[in-house]
């Protein structure tokens, strides 16, 4: 009998996991795959996820650091920088070995390459089958990402425009010819996708490159996404890897009696940027720290009704607005693409979000006052 299992390895079950450890948590952690592995992401980690952590991530795992962003749409194009970094890029097969390695060092036990394929809620514990065995825990974190389907035994499926498709590729360059191509800098293309956007992000000696909406706005993603490389120079052969991405801020329920979710199996994910690290530390950390209040305040079984309550007041409200200006932006895309690619103060503001020095509700309240002058101006 463990008294918290996480089922899933990358950045919200470690970060749960170590929190579980540093605990003192009887924790037991399943990846269905072997570290490290392949996972396709175009590596942008965020100031702000980095301030979540209670560690540094070493400076080999930062492959360049990012000030600002170049944007296009329509035959415009803007780019703007910070003095300070707002992101890192970094290949996630590499961070996420590391990250479930800090959660090693804390004590817990993992176990790789089994899948977890059923769970049942029983009254005192869950039971937990894989297909070499039988496990039981008094509390259970479902930190799976998108692609799993366990989340759906706690909540419902998402609608069609509630989750969105990106397709992902690396192209491998000299670093000096990225460098000549964009410098510490991230490329943003509106208009690739409706209700999304093409990048281009320059890693140590390759590009990854990919493409994002929703899914019912792509009917054929992979033409889509060879159009958008053509476009832009790339017309070898790549092998293209796809993924789903929830859409944050539309309420879910992620919580049943002793199973929580964590991370995108929670849908908490960065609407307009698609960013989720950030979103999927802090909340692997608050399930965790939400089991072992449990656990040591006697099994007081309703302060599970607490993690769902913690995540609305840390992000929450973050999530909701991201949507909002997707939804804003995706609506009137000609007057708003226009606008994001016309401006330097607009692209300057918004870049505040990622390195926490601004909410989306404060850049919405602020952009939403100038709309009128940038109208007169277009």
């Amino acid at each position: 009998m463990y008294d918290l299992i996480i089922i899933g390895g990358g950045p919200s079950g470690s970060s749960a996991g170590r929190v579980a450890g540093q605990s003192g948590l009887k924790t037991l952690l399943f990846e269905k795959e072997i570290f490290p592995r392949y996972k396709p992401c175009g590596g942008a980690f965020s100031e702000q996820a980095m301030s979540y952590l209670d560690f540094q991530i070493p400076g080999n795992i930062q492959e360049r650091n990012i000030y600002g962003a170049r944007v296009h749409y329509g035959g415009q194009v803007i780019e703007k920088h910070k003095e300070y970094r707002i992101s890192t890029l970094v290949t996630r097969s590499v961070l996420d070995n590391y990250l479930i390695g800090k959660a090693e060092e804390t004590g817990i036990e993992i176990i790789m390459g089994e899948k977890v394929l059923d769970f049942k809620e029983e009254n005192d514990y869950v039971v937990l089958c894989t297909g070499n065995n039988v496990y039981r825990a008094k509390y259970l974190i479902i930190a799976e990402g998108s692609a799993g389907k366990l989340k759906y035994k706690i909540r419902k499926k998402d609608k069609k425009d509630e989750f969105g498709l990106c397709i992902v590729t690396e192209i491998k360059e000299d670093s000096r010819v990225i460098d000549n191509y964009i410098h510490n800098a991230i490329d943003i293309h509106f208009g690739v996708a409706k209700h999304g956007y093409g990048w281009i992000f320059p890693h140590d000696n390759y590009f990854s490159a990919g493409i994002g909406g929703l899914v019912q706005d792509l009917p054929n993603p992979k033409k889509a996404m060879l159009d958008f490389l053509a476009a832009n120079g790339f017309k070898g052969k790549y092998k293209l890897k796809g993924h789903l991405i929830p859409a944050g801020g539309i309420k879910r329920n992620i919580i049943s009696r002793r199973v929580i979710l964590s991370g995108d199996a929670a849908g908490f994910v960065d609407s307009f940027y698609g960013e989720g690290i950030a979103y999927a530390i802090r909340s692997g950390q608050l399930a965790a720290e939400t089991v072992s209040r449990i656990i040591i305040q006697n099994n007081k079984k309703n302060l599970i009704k607490e993690y769902p309550i913690r995540c609305q007041n840390e992000f929450g409200n973050n999530l909701k607005y991201s949507l909002i200006l997707s939804k804003l932006m995706h609506r009137f895309p000609d007057i708003f693409f226009k606008i994001f690619a016309g401006n330097e103060d607009v692209i300057d503001k918004y870049l505040e979000i990622p390195s926490s020095k601004r909410s989306y509700k404060s850049y919405l309240q602020w952009l939403i006052l100038r709309l009128p002058k940038y109208l007169l101006l277009k």
